[in-house]
């Protein structure tokens, strides 16, 4: 009937669709940065240590496909001294008080190595302040620490010869005076 009316309101929402899509790339952006690090393993972990996420760099110094560990408990790599201690425990507590926690030690391999490693997990919190999970970053110093320790044993080997070389010049002294 002609006696019919229609209203029809409109909204200019090109602003949100821009700013949802800037959102996204943005996002893909840092998903695909952080999935080709390689020197560091960089792993998303829910709020009780579980394995949400894994990268390219976690693969390379854990061993582990992303398949084979998402899911699994991120104490799975610490020594069991470690967990028998509550190391595991300890440092997602510290993150979820304090913001942030370190460990320096040792770590297993898939394969079973033992390696050293720096961690940090820090906390991470949505807007309201609720805890969501925590960011682990780790870094292999294996080979830094074994240059470390083949430095003290040169430094421990001089100091050494430095004593003989003076108890030989004692000696000789002695000697000499006799």
């Amino acid at each position: 009937p002609a006696d019919q009316l229609i209203f029809c309101v409109g909204r200019d929402i090109t602003n949100q669709k821009l700013a949802e899509e800037t959102l996204q790339q943005s996002e893909a952006m840092f998903r695909l940065m952080v999935e080709h690090v390689v020197d560091y393993a960089m792993v998303m972990l829910d709020t009780n240590g579980r394995i949400k996420t894994w990268n390219a760099g976690a693969e390379r110094i854990k061993g582990y496909k992303a398949g084979e560990i998402i899911g699994q408990s991120f104490s799975r790599f610490f020594i069991p001294g470690d967990i028998t201690e509550g190391k595991p425990a300890e440092l997602l507590k510290r993150a979820a008080t304090e913001g942030r926690a370190a460990y320096e030690g040792w770590y297993i391999r898939k394969d079973g190595l033992q390696f050293w490693v720096s961690m940090v997990l820090t906390a991470v919190r949505d807007t309201q302040g609720k805890l969501c999970g925590f960011v682990k970053v780790t870094h292999d110093l294996t080979e830094r620490r074994k240059a470390e320790e083949n430095r003290q044993q040169i430094e421990l080997q001089l100091r050494q010869a430095q004593k003989l070389e003076a108890i030989g010049q004692l000696a000789a002294g002695i000697a000499h005076e006799i």
